[in-house]
């Protein structure tokens, strides 16, 4: 009987374990295949078809092309994708913002090539060369690029400007000053997309550009007042998002698909950094322009019109930016307000270095003088620079590039840890007889490399301008300005070291 009771159990038991076994494999193949399926959702959430930005040719169009030459590749027209993005910071935002809402998809832009819009049915009376549908490209190309600076200025206006006075988010006057000159540039350059258009012909084809192009070139004087004024008014642009009906707005804008996730600094600087792009543009045509063709002499004559044009804007943006930070400067003591500072005119460089204890300061280096100071700001006032030291006048500085490792840096017991990382990118600034003796720390070795540069560029330019005096007028007038050179290397593309770039104010490189 007892084992008759032991085997019925033991069958019992085993009934048990094979179901138990059989309930917990069938649970994990659920469990697999459940996380399966959530991998394949995961997977194809994040097939995304995102528009393209890549330019592609209508088969058509190009197929139509086939009669006129055979297929080569092309050279695209070279592009400058600088844009101003100033590093001068204007105050000092210390809230942390809450991450945005997720936005909704931005509105881009479809690029086109001349050859999709140009039409074989209207006869073509001769083959099209390379260089002819080069020299199409070229010219369909500074006519888009009107075409999208002219819909960013009225976007600009309608959807920044009006709304912004209507709401009473700024006063008139400050709109005024933040938006410049903005509206007298729209009718400018609708007036030039006006005349490319209607020298196109019925095929696409333009024939002539050169005459249009001398003949509106002397509009871009009017640049001379915007350039000159951004700098202000990033000021005070930076200083009224303090507001929160500012930021409120402006962010909501950022947020909508018509911005291009572009702010509204990114509008108003448009002009400029189209503004810089014409002599590129210009050269390009010129360049696969035959010199037989009758609008070669225009072309030529457009390019130096467009460079003397350029050369005299950023010398007039140059003398508006050192004016700028002229009156932001504070002088600790009566005897530190130099005469050299006030009357410089030209603003080499300036930005941010560190000294050895890892304070930041901000260097001013003027035509003239070397200004030490330290940035602050109250409220919503202005930014203001406190000199720090006597200006050190520029011929008798004395410059020295320290080596990696040279410079023992103090700070905390836990910095001693990285000292060979933060010894490093510095160089010395004195005055003669160890009167002053400033050790500086940049960011890293290219900026220490454009202000040795800048400063070596400031001292040559100040000896320059000693020897002509010691020689008399004669040689005095003989003399080219450092500033002509850098501004003729920039628009003659000549590959010169970066510092000259720093000495472009319509770019406004600062460190």
């Amino acid at each position: 009987m007892i084992d008759s009771l032991t085997n019925d159990l033991t069958c019992v038991c085993v009934c048990v374990c094979v179901r138990v076994r059989v309930y917990l494999w069938v649970c994990q193949q659920k469990k697999r295949k459940q996380q399966r399926e959530v991998d394949s959702l995961s997977l194809c959430s994040l097939d995304i078809n995102e528009p393209s930005t890549k330019r592609t040719r209508s088969i058509s169009k190009v197929s139509s092309l086939i009669n006129l030459l055979p297929p080569v590749k092309t050279a695209p027209l070279k592009r400058i994708g600088q844009t101003l993005q100033r590093s001068i910071s204007f105050r000092n935002d210390r809230r942390t913002e809450a991450p945005p809402p997720s936005q909704p998809c931005s509105k881009r832009r479809d690029s086109k090539l001349w050859s999709e819009t140009f039409d074989t049915g209207h006869g073509t009376p001769q083959m099209l060369s390379p260089q002819d549908i080069r020299r199409q490209e070229a010219i369909f190309e500074l006519a888009q690029g009107e075409q999208d600076l002219v819909e960013d200025l009225h976007l600009a206006r309608k959807a920044y400007h009006d709304p912004m006075l209507k709401l009473s988010i700024m006063t008139e006057q400050e709109l005024n000053q933040i938006f410049g000159t903005l509206n007298s540039l729209i009718p400018l350059h609708e007036d030039l997309l006006c005349q490319l258009r209607d020298a196109r012909n019925p095929d696409g084809s333009t024939e002539l550009v050169g005459p249009i192009l001398t003949h509106w070139l002397p509009c871009l004087r009017q640049y001379t007042g915007y350039c000159s004024k951004q700098l202000a008014a990033k000021s005070l642009l930076d200083r009224r998002k303090q507001d929160p009906r500012v930021e409120d707005f402006l962010l909501r804008c950022l947020q909508s698909p018509f911005s291009r996730k572009l702010d509204l600094w990114n509008f108003l600087d448009i002009p400029r950094s189209r503004l810089v792009k014409y002599p590129l543009l210009l050269r390009e045509i010129q360049k696969h322009t035959a010199n037989e063709h009758p609008d070669k002499p225009y072309l030529d004559q457009a390019v130096s019109m467009v460079q003397g044009l350029l050369s005299d804007i950023n010398q007039r943006t140059g003398e508006a930016e050192c004016q700028y930070f002229k009156e932001r400067l504070v002088y600790g003591q009566k005897s530190w307000r130099d005469g050299m500072v006030e009357c410089s005119t030209t603003l080499c460089c300036h930005g941010e270095l560190k000294n050895t204890r890892g304070v930041k300061l901000h260097v001013f280096l003027f035509q003239d003088a070397l200004v030490i100071t330290r940035s602050s700001s109250l409220n919503d006032q202005p930014i203001s620079y406190q000199l720090c030291h006597q200006p050190i006048p520029i011929q008798q500085l004395v410059l020295e590039d320290l080596q990696d490792g040279e410079m023992r840096v103090g700070g905390s017991i836990r910095g001693a840890f990285s000292n060979n990382e933060r010894s490093k990118n510095f160089l010395r600034l004195s005055s003669p007889r160890g009167q002053q003796s400033h050790c500086l720390q940049a960011s890293d070795a290219f900026n220490k490399q454009q202000w040795i540069n800048c400063i070596r560029l400031a001292k040559e330019a100040a000896v320059l301008d000693v020897e002509p005096l010691e020689a008399g007028p004669s040689a005095k007038a003989g003399a080219e300005p450092i500033e002509d050179i850098k501004a003729a290397a920039e628009l003659e593309g000549v590959d010169y070291d970066c510092q000259l770039e720093t000495y472009n104010h319509i770019i406004m490189k600062v460190f």
